[in-house]
């Protein structure tokens, strides 16, 4: 999508609106600030527009969607999830067969009462034994992780990828740590996730005339892992989630082994990814704006509204949909049942109606009603304590142990529109403290 706005935040009037296509994919290639831009001119002049859905080779094109761009817009959709529905698709634009959609989005695709069975068996699950020994977990992994990136510079060349090195290994290990993934298993969960969260992307689906195919494989291969870890804990319990998971009930009701492995998916989506984009798109804005990386090493206190800066600035899920259940009408649009909407955390994120210079990377910033984790209402982030702690962890630990490290490059990015990911981030270590 060519987009007519210079180089900075143009401003609404600067963009032609029948430019504009979110469906484009080569759109989400574009540097954060014209996307930003394009999120500013919808949001000032079409708050409810409605586009084409994208075409996927072997997929019925849909009906079309509206883009949700405004904060309370998203809010209210949120907040009502009896007329705006989970259950029909959140991680898809596009119409799936419905075991599909639930296999690869559990709790996010589905709408009540199973959604809050499951949640309640799987918050059951968080046993607050569970979540001390995950909580003090991640300080070891991440000084671990830390420490093999730079021997891993010191050894080299002095360069390092804050992608590989770094932003996936940490929630990656804490996720399949929480979850008694064997060591020799760790390697495939990773390729595997990375392509069920391609959105298509040439480098990671090589097949392009058939990317379902490649991301339905990655899934089972996923589920693969934790039905057989599932039936190995029922038979050796431990001291880790899958236990916990295949253990617990709720009104009599347990959660089966396939919804288990759906739960994982889950868990690499919003758990993985969420984390691992925060921190490299984070690593990223501190290099770009020194000062506040120079504020936030001098003062552990901000640490708090640091983080929730850093979640809004980089926004790491940039959608998710809903489906009107019923016709009705929302802050002046009439919609149908059937229709769908896309919602933007990325466009609400930086409404100024919200947000006092909501383009300022300020990590102070308080309050930050962000919609990083979500929004209100029952689909809020389960894991959102355990990710703002990954990423405390992290940044801190990189002022720490890598006070160093400097970005030599531009970000390789994801061509994807609903994972807002780095695919490799240059840097190196200059040796100076």
């Amino acid at each position: 999508m060519a987009v007519d706005a210079a180089p900075g935040l143009a401003g609404p009037e600067k963009i032609a609106l029948d430019s504009i296509d979110l469906s484009d994919r080569d759109f989400w290639l574009e540097p954060p600030e014209v996307r930003h831009a394009v999120f500013d001119t919808l949001r000032a002049q079409r708050p409810f527009a409605f586009f084409a859905e994208p075409e996927i080779p072997g997929m019925d094109v849909g009906p079309g969607y509206f883009a949700i761009t405004r904060h309370a817009d998203l809010d209210a959709i949120s907040s009502q999830p009896a007329i705006f529905s989970s259950g029909q698709g959140a991680v898809s634009i596009t119409d799936i067969p419905a075991d599909l959609n639930e296999f690869y989005g559990s709790l996010i695709s589905m709408d009540d009462p199973r959604h809050a069975k499951i949640r309640r068996i799987v918050s059951k699950a968080f046993t607050p034994r569970v979540l001390e020994r995950l909580v003090g977990s991640v300080q070891e992994i991440v000084d671990d992780v830390l420490l093999r990136a730079r021997r891993k510079a010191e050894e080299g060349d002095g360069t390092l990828d804050v992608v590989a090195d770094i932003a996936a290994p940490v929630p990656l290990r804490v996720i399949c740590d929480m979850m008694g993934v064997p060591d020799e298993d760790r390697a495939t969960v990773l390729a595997q996730s990375n392509i069920v969260l391609s959105g298509g992307d040439p480098e990671l689906v090589g097949n392009q005339d058939e990317p379902l195919t490649a991301v339905l494989l990655a899934g089972i291969a996923l589920a693969g892992i934790m039905e057989r870890l599932a039936a190995e804990r029922l038979e050796r319990p431990t001291d880790d989630l899958t236990t916990a998971l295949v253990t617990t009930e709720v009104d009599g009701e347990r959660l089966s082994h396939q919804e288990i492995a759906s739960f994982f998916i889950l868990l690499l989506v919003a758990g993985n990814e969420t984390t691992r984009n925060a921190i490299s798109q984070g690593v990223l804005a501190l290099s770009e704006h020194p000062e506040q990386r120079a504020r936030w090493m001098a003062d552990p206190s901000i640490d708090r509204t640091a983080v929730e800066e850093i979640v809004r600035w980089t926004s790491p899920i940039t959608w998710m949909r809903r489906t009107a259940t019923q016709d009705g009408e929302l802050n002046g649009l009439t919609f149908s049942a059937g229709d769908k909407f896309l919602l933007f955390y990325a466009a609400a994120n930086r409404d100024p109606a919200v947000f006092a210079d909501p383009h300022v990377f300020d990590l102070t910033r308080d309050p930050n009603p962000h919609f990083g984790f979500g929004a209100h209402g029952p689909h809020f982030c389960l894991g959102a304590h355990l990710s703002r702690r990954e990423i405390a962890v992290t940044f801190r630990g990189l002022f720490e142990k890598l006070p160093d490290l400097e970005v030599t490059g531009q970000p390789d990015r994801l061509r994807n529109s609903f994972v807002n990911g780095l695919k490799r981030l240059p840097a190196r270590l200059t040796g100076e403290r």
